[in-house]
């Protein structure tokens, strides 16, 4: 074997986590930013009602997503500890079994999606124009969804399989169609919200269905589709053990549904666009601890599974440094590029981008500590305690940002929305923390 070769087992130096981790932080990120595509062409050349509209529409097909979410990061600590059990074709058949599992579930929530939208849409308080350009955008991304959901499971199977760079391809290989289509159906041929939507279900095809004809053939990574029994308790602890990931996006949509009627109560559609533009820098930033985290999850799920507790102590300090690093790093960027982030969506309203530009300096404090509960919660999941991972992931995304969101405004009114989040993620690393110590002795880290 290839020195150059990073395998699970291995013992891992700093150098040596970056090479794993960096193909997972590149396709969380690059995930990111062709997101922000859709964002940044609707807003130039639809306008500001269709970019709300995106924004509006957004958590509801973010939550449905997330399931996806949960099914490969629950999956992948079970398939890490199988493989570090020295079991691969145990692994390859639960691997199996939650991407039929998922095929057969994205399909029911695609036309569930479908179905409700409109009075889903309603209740959140879409009406007028707004209404149906959020309806005309998320029944085109809900006839994806299948495809959606399996990208969102790849994307974290991939190191399970060590494969990470194979999972950087596909990613770019998607980010990149939705990229070049965006520009040829929003900007060249003016098809509006429609062109956004239809340029990202084709990209959500591209990144579903090549894993899928990867995984389906023989392969030189550790797992591959093969036949494989329905095991109930297998995928009950699949599903626990990626709670903590579909809660945190979940409740951060949920959030952010309550975070838009907040704002539209204070400053009505442009607060909803700067908080449009706050969450699409925000997961960009965040998606470098994201994908740190689903890089490194599987590292440490292997040697919990091989009882090798000396590395599990190795990586439970290398990885709280590397977090610490991108932290100030992220803070700083985002003191940095709060204007010319801030102008490449809503430069063309100088209201908006004043109200934008103030909003994002104060929210990336924010930045300073969420890596951190973050990765909490995603070592929690390695370790195969879903529990304590979705209850960090709820208090953070969830419990602390509801309460603040409704309480803060009430002291410093507009500020104190943007705010909230800082707040929130200040008493999440406190509980993140509780819990990394507390646990210590439990799992031998």
């Amino acid at each position: 074997m290839k020195k150059n070769i990073i395998q699970l087992s291995d013992h891992f130096t700093f150098k040596r986590l970056l090479r794993f981790t960096f193909p997972a932080i590149i396709m969380m990120v690059f995930t990111s930013l062709y997101t922000m595509v859709d964002g940044f062409f609707v807003s130039n050349f639809v306008g500001k009602t269709a970019f709300a509209a995106v924004n509006y529409i957004m958590p509801i097909l973010l939550i449905l997503g997330a399931v996806g979410l949960m099914f490969g990061t629950g999956g992948s600590a079970l398939i890490s500890k199988t493989l570090g059990e020295g079991k691969k074709q145990l692994a390859s058949e639960l691997f199996s079994m939650v991407i039929y599992t998922l095929i057969g579930f994205s399909l029911i929530l695609a036309a569930a999606g479908i179905l409700f939208l409109r009075p889903i849409a309603q209740i959140m308080g879409a009406d007028g124009q707004l209404l149906e350009d959020s309806l005309i955008y998320g029944r085109a991304i809900l006839a994806s969804l299948p495809f959606n959901m399996l990208q969102y499971g790849f994307q974290c199977l991939f190191a399970s399989a060590e494969k990470p760079h194979l999972g950087l391809y596909i990613t770019v290989a998607a980010g990149m169609t939705n990229i070049l289509l965006d520009a040829l159906f929003v900007a060249g041929f003016h098809w509006g919200l429609a062109g956004a939507a239809i340029a990202t279900a084709v990209s959500q095809f591209v990144g579903g269905v090549l894993p899928l004809l990867y995984f389906s053939k023989k392969n030189t990574s550790q797992l591959r589709l093969v036949k494989c029994h329905f095991n109930g308790r297998a995928l009950r602890k699949i599903c626990i053990n990626g709670s903590s990931e579909f809660m945190g996006e979940m409740s951060s949509s949920l959030v952010s549904i309550l975070y838009n009627l907040q704002l539209m109560a204070y400053v009505g559609e442009d607060g909803v666009a700067a908080y449009g533009v706050l969450m699409y820098v925000a997961y960009l930033f965040q998606s470098i601890f994201i994908g740190y985290s689903i890089g490194g999850a599987p590292i440490v799920g292997y040697h919990y599974g091989a009882g090798n507790h000396e590395e599990l102590k190795n990586l439970r300090k290398k990885n709280l440094t590397i977090i610490a690093i991108f932290s100030l790093l992220m803070f700083f960027s985002g003191q940095v590029l709060a204007k010319p982030m801030s102008k490449g969506f809503v430069g063309y309203d100088s209201t908006l981008f004043d109200m934008t530009v103030h909003a994002f300096i104060l929210f990336s404090f924010s930045f300073l500590m969420s890596g951190f509960s973050i990765y909490a919660s995603s070592f929690f999941t390695a370790l195969n305690d879903g529990v304590t991972s979705a209850l960090i992931a709820f208090l953070r995304t969830f419990i602390f940002r509801c309460i603040l969101v409704l309480l803060l405004p009430l002291l410093w009114g507009l500020d104190g929305i943007w705010l909230s989040a800082v707040f929130a993620e200040i008493l999440a690393l406190l509980v993140s923390f509780g819990f990394l110590v507390g646990k210590r002795k439990k799992y031998h880290y």
